[in-house]
């Protein structure tokens, strides 16, 4: 049997890292979904738990803009319109409670990438549940409005840590056959969350004093204390260990997360991930978020950022919490509440019929197919606002919803898994945090934008703002086209090699790859190596 190397040792001075390290990867394709799941129970259930706090995230986005319509809110925080006859919070501020959390994330984004990779996932998850669990004291207590955006503000701070920790961990803690679907579990969690805040609004419709908008604050202190004893159990990701020199630990974590692996089968999966962060190391030594703009990662960041950012382009602001697109479209404010409740049922059962999907089809093809899909839906949207009458209402209506309904089978899930999939090892908490922050920022500026073009006292466009997004969604789906690469059944790895090696987006799924082989001619090729370079190309 080989000595386990104590911390900070050299893999190879006890098994050879390449053949080890080709079995692996050979293994993590053969590798089918059931035996995945028999292998890698641990890895389920903990890539499960460490995604519930974006189950807080969904939570938040659905209760703000509720509460607007609350009586005891409105007669709280509002001022007195002498026009209107009665309390009312103004257009600027219901805009700023709204974006207040994203623009906390904003932060939390930044501070992400930079305390994840020197610290990682479970101990900054621990501490930012404890910082959330402090701010919401602010929002709960909050005597001003002024006091509230501030709080929300606060507590969008450690959403925006939670936002990407549970993508980037299953990330490295699944094998490759359950990886798009545990990545894309972060999709469920936002329902749930909505779902969560839908039901507490619903059973407090009727509450006129102040504990209908106060209960749902309380609430959130419901999810910290769960959560931390789940990250206090949880092992840490064993390619964050391998980074940090601590193979044993990697290696005590690879145990913890799989069920029966041998001895063997255990040195060569850790075999396959120094075999990986070595490689990374020559190609780019440094793990800052300067380097995410330096070379390929410069690619990479793009993807990311881009597909991230195409959750929101295609028509988010409108159809993802279509109540007030509902009303705006004619229908009345009793159906389009219950419009809005079928359309986060909708979104649960799209996003499970993604996970089949992913089981046939790749990410590009359904990224791509998706995105095609809603910027033809809004096309549509849009034509019918032209139909006088109801009919034509309850369409636009009924294409909105399926619009939630494409997105949350397609691009809602699968731009989590891939953006989740596509940086290097070595700056995946950065290039995440990135590609999350260009989402909000994406995000406050399309949410800004709709509430313009559909407001009855601004453009009031209604159900013509559809051709807006179509036009969005047209340039986003040629951008995904050129741009976007398939990672489904590719490890890092082989990743590293095809981005070193400029592998069109389109290649990605075809090209053939021996990942020992190819790193030693890509290093060599550091060196100047041109005839192996020139070799490599032409095989792909």
């Amino acid at each position: 049997m080989a000595v386990t190397p104590e911390r900070g040792d050299a893999l190879d001075e006890y098994v050879d890292i390449d053949p080890a390290a080709a079995i692996a990867t050979d293994d993590e394709h053969s590798l089918s979904i059931k035996e995945a799941f028999k292998r890698y129970p641990s890895s389920v259930f903990w890539a499960i738990a460490m995604s519930l706090t974006i189950v807080m995230e969904g939570y938040d986005t659905i209760l703000i803009g509720s509460l607007f319509a609350y009586p005891s809110f409105v007669d709280k925080y509002g001022v007195y319109e002498p026009n209107l006859g009665q309390k009312s919070i103004t257009g600027a501020w219901q805009a700023g409670l709204v974006n207040a959390s994203s623009c906390g994330a904003v932060i939390g984004l930044v501070i992400n990438g930079y305390v994840t990779e020197k610290f990682g996932h479970r101990i900054v998850t621990m501490i930012a549940l404890v910082v959330m669990s402090a701010f919401i004291f602010i929002t709960f207590f909050a005597p001003s409005i002024q006091v509230l955006t501030a709080g929300q503000v606060l507590v969008g701070i450690p959403w925006g840590i939670f936002a990407i920790m549970g993508s980037a961990y299953s990330s490295e803690v699944c094998p490759l056959a359950l990886r798009g679907y545990l990545t894309s579990f972060v999709n469920i969690c936002w329902v749930i969350g909505q779902f969560v805040a839908a039901g507490v609004l619903q059973g407090l419709v009727n509450n006129n004093t102040v504990w209908s908008f106060r209960i749902p604050f309380a609430i959130q202190w419901a999810w910290p204390i769960p959560l931390f004893i789940l990250a206090l159990l949880a092992p840490d990701s064993p390619w964050w260990l391998v980074r940090k020199g601590r193979l044993a630990d990697a290696e005590k974590s690879i145990r913890k997360l799989s069920s029966g692996l041998t001895d063997t089968q255990v040195k060569q999966k850790l075999a396959m991930m120094v075999h990986t962060d070595k490689f990374e190391k020559a190609v780019q030594a440094e793990s800052s978020y300067r380097d995410c703009f330096k070379g390929t990662n410069l690619r990479r960041t793009e993807i990311a950022c881009m597909i991230l950012s195409a959750q929101t382009l295609p028509g988010e602001a409108m159809c993802y919490s279509a109540s007030y697109f509902f009303t705006q479209a004619g229908l009345p404010s009793a159906d389009a509440y219950k419009l809005n409740l079928g359309s986060i049922a909708l979104a649960f059962i799209a996003t499970c019929l993604s996970w089949v999907l992913m089981t046939f089809f790749g990410r590009r093809t359904l990224l791509i197919t998706g995105l095609g899909l809603l910027t033809l839906d809004l096309l549509v949207i849009g034509c019918l606002s032209y139909a006088a009458g109801s009919s034509a209402q309850w369409a636009q209506s009924a294409l909105a919803m399926l619009w939630l309904g494409i997105y949350s089978a397609t691009l809602g899930p699968q731009s989590f898994a891939l953006a989740a999939e596509i940086s290097a090892t070595r700056l995946r908490s950065q290039t995440i945090s990135l590609a999350r922050n260009a989402y909000n920022v994406v995000n406050i500026v399309d949410n800004t934008v709709e509430s313009y073009l559909i407001n009855p006292t601004e453009a009031n466009l209604k159900g013509k703002t559809a051709f807006f997004w179509f036009g969005l969604g047209v340039l986003t789906t040629t951008w995904a086209v050129f741009r976007l690469p398939e990672t489904k059944n590719r490890t890092y790895e082989e990743l590293d090699v095809l981005f070193e090696r400029h592998v069109p987006a389109w290649k990605f799924s075809s090209a053939q790859i021996d990942v020992v082989a190819e790193t030693e001619i890509i290093q060599a090729g550091e060196k100047g190596d041109k005839t192996q370079q020139i070799e490599f190309a032409e095989a792909v």
